[in-house]
Parts: C-alpha cells; sequence; structure tokens
C-alpha cells in the first residue's frame, strides 16, 4: 500500500491526538475528547506557524489518516552550525501496526531531514518500550547518550 506524507491540516488534529492517545502511555498523558481541549488547538496553531517544525499526516490512498509524526530541525552553534533534525510523537492506526508503515515512516523522516540540510536524526524513546529501542536500532540508530528530563 502506498502511503502520502503531507503537512497535517487542522482537521487532522482530532485523529491525530486519537492516535497520540492510543496506547498505554499516552492514555496517561493525553485528554482526548470531542471537541479537543484549546491546548491541543493552541499547540497545533504553534507548530504550523514555525517554520522549524513539521507536524506530519500519513494517509492511505484512500485518505485515511494512518499515522502521525512531528520533525524539529534544531539550530545549533556545535557541528560547524549544524542542523538536527528531532522525530517526535510516531504513532500508527492500531488496525494499522504490523504492516511496516513504521519503517517506511522513518524511511521518510530520514530523507526528509537530508533534504531539509540536517547532519543528524535524533529521537528519544520510553525505556518502557523495549520493543521500539530495538526497532529504532534496526534502521540505524544508536544509543550513544544518556537522555535526562525534568517534569516541570
Amino acid at each position: 500500500m502506498n502511503l502520502i506524507f503531507r503537512t497535517a491540516a487542522a482537521d487532522d488534529l482530532p485523529e491525530i491526538i486519537r492516535l497520540l492517545s492510543d496506547d498505554a502511555l499516552g492514555q496517561g498523558r493525553e485528554d482526548f475528547q470531542l471537541p479537543l481541549p484549546h491546548a491541543y488547538i493552541k499547540a497545533f496553531e504553534k507548530i504550523d506557524a514555525d517554520p522549524s517544525q513539521e507536524l506530519i499526516a500519513v494517509t492511505n490512498e484512500a485518505g485515511d489518516l494512518v499515522g502521525t509524526m512531528q520533525l524539529s530541525f534544531i539550530q545549533y552553534l556545535t557541528y560547524q552550525g549544524g542542523v538536527r533534525a528531532q522525530i517526535e510523537a510516531v504513532r500508527i492506526r492500531r488496525e494499522d501496526r504490523g504492516k511496516g508503515f513504521g519503517r517506511l515512516m522513518f524511511e521518510w523522516a530520514i530523507e526528509r531531514s537530508r533534504q531539509r540540510g540536517a547532519h543528524l536524526v535524533q529521537l528519544t524513546t520510553d525505556k518502557k518500550r523495549p520493543e521500539a529501542v530495538k526497532f529504532y536500532e534496526s534502521l540505524g540508530f544508536m544509543p550513544t547518550h544518556e537522555g535526562m528530563k525534568l517534569h516541570l
């Protein structure tokens, strides 16, 4: 099946939030309800207006949203003023998991990062998802750093 990658539109937002909340970790941090809480709409507007951010809607040929991801292009002084691409919030519709869409989405994201001039692609993954770590390693990602967070 061919996948179509495009910039997400405001009309995609309810289904994107549904995807983000459709797993054990997402259920604990997202608040999917209709109408959507205003915080999601405000965040979408900021992402959509920022040329360093790309919220991607992935659809099948019928136009159904089957996946989503966010790419952030971060300008650095290190690496001689290089740009890093950060891949976040990758989700695939439950009924489409296991079909190879995740690999296709990452291949697309890596190529998009090259097009945007990134010298490095990075991501974070929750330690509660060991199967995700294996998947990312199969794509060539290496666990080179220990990430740390402070929730505010």
